[in-house]
């Protein structure tokens, strides 16, 4: 009893608000580990800044023995094989990011570059024209492990060389080459007129946050709300 009312929850909005709750949680949740990750990868790339630079021969590596790892390798382009990764923003202006297989000196082995970012053109039927090295080319940079689950809502994922997102089993089939695990994330320089600033992996983690906030506050007004809905006069 509190001020003339008691206590009364009702079965069915006892229910609809257990669920409500449940799943408000389980996305503040989600939303914290996001951060967590991007925290963690944040922290394993600078760890890595402060190792010897290794560099990346034609025998197959082990991806998690190289990620985030500064890493150097000499070999020729295959220019026929780049595809340009869609929908990436560089202060504010639309592009893409340009991926080309570098066969490694030594050997049939590749490693796919991603070299950089360059804008889009007024028009989605003409890309831009992409720059190649020819020649044996040394570049430097990071090496990236691309995730191999990505959520897509269309199944159309590339058209011709533009794609959507990176699958490295998916290129691989694509392009028949033999790869190396990772993505060299390339930091040299190159006269391409490629544009080289990469986001830290753990940009974006302080917004994940504020979404988790979110979800909680929400959860704690649902269950607020029924608690105090479920107080009725008694008879």
């Amino acid at each position: 009893m509190l001020g003339g009312r008691r206590f009364r929850p009702a079965l069915v909005p006892g229910v609809a608000a257990l669920a409500a709750i449940a799943l408000t949680v389980s996305l503040g949740n989600w939303q914290s580990r996001r951060a967590e990750e991007k925290l963690a990868r944040g922290r394993d790339l600078d760890e890595a800044a402060h190792r010897v630079q290794l560099a990346l021969q034609s025998s197959p590596v082990d991806a998690h023995d190289f990620e985030f790892a500064r890493v150097s390798a000499s070999g020729e382009y295959s220019a026929k094989h780049t595809v340009l990764l869609d929908n990436k923003v560089f202060q504010g202006a639309a592009g893409y990011q340009v991926l080309t297989p570098l066969k490694i000196a030594g050997g049939d082995m590749y490693m796919l570059v991603n070299r950089g970012w360059i804008a889009a053109g007024s028009r989605r039927d003409i890309l831009p024209q992409i720059q190649t090295p020819r020649g044996i080319t040394a570049v430097e940079g990071i090496a990236i492990v691309p995730s191999s689950h990505i959520f897509e809502l269309d199944t159309k994922t590339e058209e011709g060389i533009v794609w959507q997102n990176l699958v490295l089993a998916r290129y691989a089939k694509w392009s028949g080459l033999r790869l190396q695990p990772v993505v060299l994330q390339q930091t040299s320089a190159a006269d391409d007129g490629l544009v080289r600033v990469w986001a830290r992996p753990d940009t974006g983690a302080d917004k994940h946050r504020g979404y988790a906030f979110q979800w909680y506050a929400l959860a704690t007004t649902i269950l607020i709300s029924y608690v105090a809905f479920s107080f009725k006069r008694a008879a």
